[in-house]
């Protein structure tokens, strides 16, 4: 089905049930409207910690919808960049930032 048929109110309940099944949602060929919705939707549904990771400016609803925004600088320019919480230049920089820093933020808490 498409994006706009899972994230109208009637289906909304349908679509979270089976997206909180998986241990991961993406959505691909979907309106920045849509990214950002989605991402709110899972906060709503459940108290759970969401991270959107986006290398564009179609990305920056979702990047800041989510609890934790990563923008990647790429060929799409700067706009993910400027407008997450961490900002890297590569994405092989993501797996240290998640793994290391974020054992460290979960230790200190």
């Amino acid at each position: 089905h498409p994006p706009e048929w899972a994230l109208k109110p009637e289906n909304l309940f349908g679509f979270m049930e089976l997206s909180l099944r998986c241990a991961a949602v993406i959505c691909c060929r979907v309106s920045p409207e849509q990214k950002g919705a989605v991402v709110r939707a899972v906060r709503e549904a459940r108290s759970v910690i969401t991270l959107a990771i986006g290398d564009g400016a179609n990305d920056c609803n979702m990047i800041q919808s989510a609890d934790v925004g990563v923008g990647l600088r790429g060929e799409e320019g700067m706009q993910a960049f400027n407008c997450s919480d961490y900002g890297l230049s590569q994405f092989r920089f993501l797996k240290i930032m998640l793994l290391v820093h974020g054992r460290w933020a979960y230790r200190r808490n």
